[in-house]
């Protein structure tokens, strides 16, 4: 395997395996005092906003401009953009990442402890699929990018990496709670986070399949379009449920900040 495939995979794994991070996470920390991770997650957003918009769009443009004119590279380059949100919607529409209410409410009087266990472990199974399921996307993503430009590459890596630290606390809280096996809550954390390394994986088959440039300039911008959709739809949702407001846009501001100024650096 080729070195910056190897580096590439290196970081995607790690990206995802940040959900046993969160996993642990849930033994030590209260919910209630997890507002750095607003912040956190406001930063992640920020800096996928900015990466995407700016650089993997321009790049997505630039291996377009190889193969065809500027009208038809920026016309690709913008419906690739939003076929990567369509899919990241349609994955959330058919497999949603969030629990219904009714399966972490209080215990109801009458209802039995078992079946109350029940009901949560089976939350935080489902749970547990879902965010597999939408971590696959992340992964292919992490993996494409840091693939082809190491620079944006670690810092996507660091951002989803953030992401998945409270999807990880989202599968292993419940499992925890109903049957009160640390073990068993890590593993399940750890199934959730998988998928992001074989998400990488179909991009190192992809890439090994001697894609024309002009795919994979679509591809970075389908890429750049999931990265945004994930943005607005899953770290500043979450990000607001973590801390106020105030702790989201100055996470916001600092992510596109620090990412701006380091690739002005670099």
């Amino acid at each position: 395997m080729d070195a910056h495939f190897t580096i590439a995979l290196i970081l995607t794994l790690l990206a995802g395996m940040s959900t046993v991070v969160g996993g642990f996470m849930t033994f030590f920390v209260k919910r209630n005092n997890l507002k750095a991770l607003s912040v956190g997650l406001g930063f992640s957003a920020g800096v996928m906003v900015y990466i995407s918009l700016t650089e993997i769009m321009n790049s997505a443009k630039i291996m377009l401009d190889s193969s065809f004119g500027d009208n038809v590279s920026r016309g690709i380059t913008f419906i690739s953009f939003f076929l990567g949100i369509l899919i990241a919607i349609l994955i959330d529409y058919f497999i949603p990442d969030h629990i219904e209410s009714d399966l972490l409410e209080e215990q109801k009087p009458g209802q039995s402890c078992c079946r109350h266990n029940h009901r949560i472990k089976r939350a935080g199974v489902i749970t547990a699929i879902a965010i597999a399921v939408h971590n696959f996307p992340e992964g292919l993503a992490t993996f494409l990018v840091s693939s082809q430009d190491l620079s944006l590459g670690v810092p996507v890596a660091i951002a989803i990496a953030i992401h998945n630290i409270p999807e990880g606390i989202a599968v292993a809280l419940p499992i925890y709670h109903a049957s009160g096996k640390k073990r068993q809550a890590i593993w399940y954390s750890f199934m959730s986070g998988i998928s992001e390394p074989i998400g990488g994986l179909l991009g190192i088959l992809l890439l090994k399949t001697f894609m024309p440039q002009w795919c994979v300039g679509a591809m970075f911008a389908a890429v750049a379009g999931i990265m945004v959709y994930i943005s607005f739809d899953t770290l500043l949702p979450m990000a607001r449920e973590y801390g106020e407001n105030h702790h989201v846009i100055t996470g916001i501001v600092a992510g596109m900040f620090v990412i701006g100024l380091s690739l002005l650096l670099i």
